[in-house]
């Protein structure tokens, strides 16, 4: 399956890439699709057949997390606010 990882900085996203590539997960850095928002612009995308929840890949770092489908964008993960 296909997933796109959104972040606050281009800094976590770079971050995420090299965590992403101890896990043995090729990934890249790429623009943000305009249907879905983040803040610095730069998304991570990358393929696994792992189960997320089980893989431990919603780092901290990271904002959202979409399932990509025949070129729909599903939100699975949200990094929840601090009140």
């Amino acid at each position: 399956m296909t997933y796109l990882a959104t972040f606050h900085t281009h800094f976590d996203a770079m971050n995420y890439l090299r965590f992403l590539k101890k896990k043995g997960i090729a990934g890249a850095l790429k623009p943000v699709p305009r249907r879905v928002s983040s803040s610095c612009g730069t998304c991570a995308v990358f393929e696994t057949s792992q189960e997320i929840e089980t893989a431990d890949l919603t780092q901290e770092e990271v904002a959202g997390l979409y399932l990509v489908e025949g070129g729909r964008h599903t939100q699975i993960y949200a990094q929840q606010d601090e009140a």
